[in-house]
């Protein structure tokens, strides 16, 4: 599974998008500087999230929509169109 499909599905099960999530983790204190733990214990909790795809926002709000370039274009299952990930929703993903 791509990292941008992680996001999509998370979007598809919670009804909110990557970037509601992480204005949703700075209301709640959380930032660059937040360890994974607390972040994958809130979406968890609230969201019912598993590790996998809390990780997945984990790094979305403590790093941004930069991803390596290490699965960018590969044609592999985990290749990602861009190593900028769409945090707007999957219906306006220009790159689908």
């Amino acid at each position: 599974m791509t990292f941008q499909a992680y996001l999509d599905n998370i979007e598809e099960k919670t009804g909110l998008t990557p970037r509601q999530f992480v204005e949703l983790a700075h209301e709640k204190g959380f930032d660059e500087s937040t360890k994974a733990t607390p972040i994958v214990e809130w979406l968890a909790a609230d969201y019912g999230l598993g590790r996998g795809h809390a990780m997945a926002l984990v790094h979305v709000i403590t790093k941004g929509p930069q991803i390596s370039d290490r699965h960018v274009g590969t044609g592999t299952a985990h290749s990602d169109p861009s190593n900028t990930l769409w945090l707007d929703g999957k219906a306006t993903n220009p790159n689908r």
